[in-house]
């Protein structure tokens, strides 16, 4: 799966004033990932309000999505929930044509016990055609996927080839790159975590941040890749503050703000989130211009 090394994105979801999709914007965030180098595009993951959508909204935006690419970067497309037998339906009767593999979220609000994670991702992968990158975000899902688990499921399926792993245990990840078999991938979930995950043996990020500024990601992850520390940490530090205000009101809140003052879409977002407050924008003000 060289397909995911590197910089990847959590592509958010454009809507317009009166809550419909706003595709011309997400036509212009498509292309701005595509001409700044990101290495592969991941529609509709959690970032992109996946929850607040309809079954027949995803299915546009998968379709859009797939046909503003054309086969120029690779595609992940975002299947996950608590509903084991929902996720697998909708992994039945998804259009894999365009897409290189499916991330999906251990179970929320549920809390499972490993044994049920486990159950639940087997069903999974015994339905995807696709390969399968867990996604591990305690934070969200208000349960962890434990290194063991993780580890089992990659050596009982192929097709269970990545994690993405936001857990901020660095313990964790050191257990899954020790134990793992040599075709599974380690995936940054946390922007600022990239730099030191890919130092122990990462291959990337799926990043939130990335949004707004794809080609600082994508250079991030190449001097991490090529072992120039020096230059990734001048990266990494300068896109430290901006990452935290993208979440300090809710995701993907922040990022879409500063989508809007780029000039792509608007900070839009679907219930229960509301966009971000006055002072959290004046601070992301402050941050665009500092790295500009």
């Amino acid at each position: 799966m060289n397909e995911l090394h590197g910089a990847g994105v959590a592509l958010v979801t454009p809507f317009n004033a009166e809550g419909s999709i706003d595709f011309e914007a997400l036509a212009q965030l498509i292309e701005l990932q595509i001409n700044e180098g990101m290495n592969y595009l991941v529609s509709l993951g959690t970032t992109g309000e996946v929850a607040t959508l309809s079954k027949e909204e995803r299915k546009r935006i998968w379709d859009f999505t797939a046909k503003q690419v054309n086969g120029r970067i690779p595609l992940v497309a975002g299947i996950g929930g608590n509903n084991t037998a929902e996720v697998v339906d909708q992994i039945l009767e998804f259009d894999n044509s365009s897409y290189c593999a499916i991330l999906s979220v251990s179970p929320y609000y549920s809390k499972p016990t490993q044994e049920g994670v486990y159950q639940h991702y087997k069903a999974v992968a015994e339905a995807s055609k696709l390969p399968i990158i867990l996604y591990n975000v305690p934070g969200r899902t208000g349960s962890n996927m434990t290194a063991e688990t993780t580890i089992r499921l990659a050596e009982d399926f192929q097709n269970i080839v990545a994690i993405k792993e936001a857990s901020a245990n660095f313990a964790q990840f050191s257990a899954i790159l020790r134990d793992k078999p040599q075709h599974f991938l380690l995936i940054s979930g946390d922007d600022p975590a990239t730099l030191p995950m890919m130092a122990m043996g990462a291959v990337g990020v799926i990043s939130v941040v990335g949004n707004a500024y794809p080609a600082k990601v994508v250079s991030l992850t190449k001097y991490c890749a090529h072992h120039d520390y020096v230059s990734a940490r001048k990266v990494h530090s300068e896109l430290l503050e901006i990452t935290d205000l993208c979440f300090v009101e809710g995701n993907p809140c922040g990022v879409k703000y500063i989508l809007q003052q780029m000039g792509i879409g608007q900070d839009y977002v679907r219930l229960p989130l509301v966009p971000v407050g006055a002072k959290v924008q004046g601070a992301i003000d402050q941050e665009m211009e500092r790295i500009r």
